[in-house]
């Protein structure tokens, strides 16, 4: 017998462990990027719904153009911060954008069917524009269904149990968000609960057990919500999000999405392509820590997040477009250097490019041409994958 779960709304995420570096992070994410069509659901919204709709394109329009100021940054821009937050110009109304935003996501959750059903192209769009930090709990758990998981009862019993892959998590734990305040220390409440979603995932599941990587998705996710509903979404994310492919012992979804990328890569931006193999620089050297850990060991947490919100909707294909746009940002550069200044370029520089502008990073991603047809055609040639620098 299922055990209806009753879900409490801001008070399920606290702030002292949000991964936001401000208290207004997910609110200013309410003008990312320009809608599909403003009046997509015009006739299942509301004039308040429709008001603030025009308030965000408004927004949208400002953004966009101050986003073109970037590309004439070219080497000043990495410490050019003053002109990182430019887009101030786009803000000058926010307080009254977060006020509305913050009543409207209020809505969405308490009348989540009918958004689902009716107003599913404006969600997308809020959703794109980021989820409110005290939302994003119970929106991540809306989002993928995990809020009456049969799972979920068997938890407790779980946790009692022994996995044979208890040594590699204790070991992997310590490594994960060494630097956040939820996880540090060895006896910290962030590492015993992340040991236990991650030892009762590798008993219910015992072919994959645990990866390297996972951890980074279930810390974020003991960030916003108690350990038995990060559970649940864990297991939801793994089992309809390829997540669970990616984390087979034979990583063959990861070569996929590599030779998906490289697809990608080679179309749009050939040179780039040419050069990358010319100096024997790998996509998998640098792509696959992006589809492992959804970018949450790339960028700092703020801007991770706003990424994983839309994955939370829209699955992988966030990833490829995030992916492209970094390389599309930053071609110039990556042009003039060898395969070792590469290397020290993706770890070093690019995480940091959009640390004050993610509104910028999600426009830009975007703009990047994605054919889900030409994927899905892709998929049927021969992937091979080396595996050997990723453990189980």
């Amino acid at each position: 017998m299922n055990i209806p779960v009753t879900l409490k709304l801001p008070e399920m995420a606290s702030p002292a462990i949000s991964p936001d570096s401000s208290s207004h992070e997910g609110l200013s994410s309410v003008h990312s990027i320009p809608a599909c069509s403003p009046t997509s659901d015009s006739e299942n919204l509301s004039p308040d719904e429709l008001e603030l709709l025009a308030k965000l394109e408004e927004q949208n329009r400002l953004l966009e153009a101050d986003s073109k100021s970037l590309r004439s940054m070219n080497g000043s821009r990495r410490n050019s911060g003053s002109s990182l937050v430019s887009s101030s110009s786009a803000s000058s109304n926010l307080s009254h954008l977060e006020e509305d935003t913050w009543i409207l996501w209020g809505r969405i959750v308490n009348e989540w069917e009918e958004w689902r059903k009716k107003k599913e192209k404006l969600l997308r769009e809020l959703i794109r524009k980021g989820i409110p930090h005290h939302f994003r709990a119970i929106v991540w758990q809306l989002l993928c269904s995990a809020t009456d998981m049969p799972v979920k009862n068997q938890y407790s019993e779980l946790l009692k149990m022994s996995s044979p892959c208890e040594k590699l998590i204790r070991r992997d734990i310590a490594r994960t968000y060494p630097e956040h305040e939820f996880f540090k220390g060895q006896d910290s409440l962030g590492q015993e609960v992340l040991f236990n979603v991650m030892k009762a995932y590798s008993l219910v599941d015992r072919e994959v057990g645990y990866c390297q990587g996972s951890a980074f998705i279930v810390g974020l996710l003991l960030m916003q919500m108690p350990e038995e509903e990060a559970f649940c979404v864990f297991v939801r994310l793994m089992q309809e999000y390829r997540l669970r492919e990616l984390f087979k012992p034979t990583m063959a979804e990861l070569g996929l999405c590599i030779y998906q990328f490289e697809y990608m890569l080679q179309e749009q931006l050939p040179e780039l392509n040419i050069h990358f193999r010319s100096q024997s620089f790998l996509t998998s050297m640098y792509a696959s820590s992006w589809f492992l850990t959804l970018f949450l060991t790339t960028f700092p947490l703020p801007v991770a997040t706003r990424v994983f919100d839309i994955f939370m909707y829209e699955g992988l294909e966030i990833i490829f477009r995030v992916g492209m746009a970094l390389l599309q940002f930053n071609q110039a550069e990556l042009m003039q250097l060898d395969m070792e200044g590469m290397s020290q370029y993706f770890q070093k520089v690019i995480p940091h490019q959009f640390d004050s502008c993610p509104d910028k990073l999600i426009l830009k991603a975007y703009q990047i041409k994605y054919n889900p047809k030409k994927m899905k055609r892709s998929m049927k040639s021969p992937v091979f994958f080396n595996v050997k620098s990723f453990s189980h």
